[in-house]
């Protein structure tokens, strides 16, 4: 068996899977955090409680008779999550979570230095902390202050000491994937030692062995391989089997998350898109936005999401346009860091609104293909859909309808599963991860859009990228190709479609 573990914002998942991609167990914990404005804190011992706890439940939930020999495992956790520990890995600070905002100011003074790096990177945040906990380093003593992600601690308390860190979330830290090292100079000009910053791996890479004190609370056996881990999103593209160049698979769980594939990598002046390194060669090339599905839970905090799914149909399109932000700030299809989530227009009622804000998760997916577009990345390969909000079947469809594009459902796609396909492929039992993906991963539904209503989504999703493009968020020069990719005309099937004639 293969285990994976997914260190997400509401929880913590671990899956055992079998060489045929089968679930033989799983667990799972829940985690809470400390939300305010664009602070966004976890606590790490609490990671680690969760992360024990699930993989706990894995190991409880395999089936009676069956061995519970693990043949490796991988984690993943939040890109661009991060916190300050001492060098024996203990915690100093809190964990600063993927999109908190608070490193304005020092992104800026990180740009001035030459490193592409958005206000919700790690690095930024590295910055702020080490400002805002002065005492740190007096804390931390002969050993020093370090730079930690969120799997780092989580690696390094399953194996019993510090690891190095893979170079997928090492990436937000301004970590340098086409020359294969850390910045050092520019590092040095803003006052940060080389000393601070962890060996990094490429993804895959074997770590270490479950210690005896990682089998005494988890009940992995001691010497249990450890391999590398990647961030979450990039954890659900291999789920989703998007491993050929010019595929690309959405993830759309709190916020939404696009990763493809490229033989070179996708360059962008503004930082918005960022290449990470496939474990076996190659690009992966995608970005975040802070628009997702955590707007409906925060819109609609008791709703039934089936029952207003079934009422949205009937406004297609919404009278309201939505922009829906989950946090402040927007870094991907655009970067604007006082982006504020729009609703223009009165909703008629919570199904008006409720399909307002599907609609306008539609539209900036849409939106962040036509971007990746403007920078010559393919996408002449399958797209798919993976997250949280691909179980609902009919947001799944709206979003075809959308784009205007067939879309692939994976059997399963959760980064759980990713990671679990990453251990067996670090493990040596497949030559390529393509290879492992393929044998554990299972191709589910196939939709394609319907154009009528790709043609009556279209004036909503204009009028977007106009209101993106007035208030100065979005260049003109991305909405002008918004547009002139919009004026195409309407297909009922595209090149990722297998059966397409």
């Amino acid at each position: 068996m293969w285990m994976g573990v997914d260190l997400g914002t509401q929880g913590v998942r671990a899956v055992l899977a079998g060489d045929d991609g089968e679930t033989l167990g799983a667990g799972a914990a829940p985690l809470t955090g400390s939300r305010d404005g664009a602070r966004h804190e976890q606590s790490p011992d609490d990671w680690w409680q969760a992360v024990r706890t699930a993989i706990g439940g894995a190991l409880a939930a395999v089936p009676p008779g069956r061995s519970r020999r693990v043949g490796a495992l991988a984690v993943c956790g939040t890109s661009g999550t991060v916190l300050l520990t001492d060098g024996a890995g203990r915690p100093l600070t809190p964990g600063l979570m993927y999109d908190d905002g608070r490193a304005t100011a020092e992104a800026a003074l990180a740009r001035e230095r030459g490193l592409r790096v958005q206000p919700t990177w790690a690095l930024p945040k590295v910055m702020w902390l080490l400002k805002e906990y002065a005492g740190a380093e007096e804390h931390a003593g002969a050993t020093g202050v370090r730079v930690t992600h969120q799997t780092d601690l989580v690696v390094s308390r399953l194996v019993g000491r510090p690891v190095a860190t893979d170079s997928s979330h090492a990436l937000k830290t301004g970590y340098d994937l086409a020359g294969d090292t850390w910045p050092y100079r520019e590092l040095a000009a803003l006052g940060l030692g080389a000393e601070m910053f962890p060996q990094v791996v490429r993804p895959g890479t074997r770590l270490g062995e479950i210690g005896a004190a990682g089998e005494a609370v988890t009940g992995l056996p001691a010497g249990t391989p450890v391999v590398a881990g990647m961030t979450d999103g990039c954890a659900a593209q291999i789920a989703s089997g998007s491993l050929t160049p010019g595929s690309w698979n959405s993830v759309l769980g709190t916020t939404l998350v696009l990763k493809g594939v490229t033989p070179e990598p996708v360059h962008d002046s503004t930082g918005v898109v960022y290449n990470h390194r496939s474990p076996d060669g190659g690009w992966l090339p995608g970005g975040a936005s802070n628009v997702g599905a955590g707007a409906l839970g925060r819109a609609f905090p008791d709703a039934d999401p089936a029952r207003l799914d079934a009422l949205a149909h009937h406004h297609e399109p919404a009278t309201t346009l939505a922009y829906p932000l989950v946090s402040h700030g927007e870094r991907f299809p655009f970067l604007a860091p006082d982006a504020t989530a729009l609703l223009l227009g009165e909703p008629r009622s919570a199904a008006d609104h409720w399909a307002a804000l599907l609609q306008g998760v539609a539209h900036t997916e849409r939106l962040c293909l036509d971007y990746l577009d403007h920078l010559g990345a393919p996408q002449d390969g399958p797209l798919t859909f993976t997250g949280g909000g691909s179980r609902s079947a009919y947001w799944n469809q709206l979003r075809a309808d959308v784009l205007g594009r067939t879309v692939h459902l994976p059997r399963q796609s959760e980064p759980a599963l990713g990671m679990a396909v990453l251990a067996a492929y670090g493990a040596g039992a497949a030559p390529t991860l393509a290879d492992a993906a393929t044998r554990m991963v299972g191709t589910g539904h196939v939709l394609r859009p319907r154009p009528a209503r790709t043609a009556r989504f279209l004036e909503p999703y204009l009028k977007m990228v106009g209101e993106l493009e007035q208030r100065g968020w979005l260049p003109a020069p991305v909405a002008a190709h918004a547009r002139t990719r919009a004026a195409r005309p309407v297909r009922a099937d595209d090149p990722g479609d297998p059966e397409a004639p």
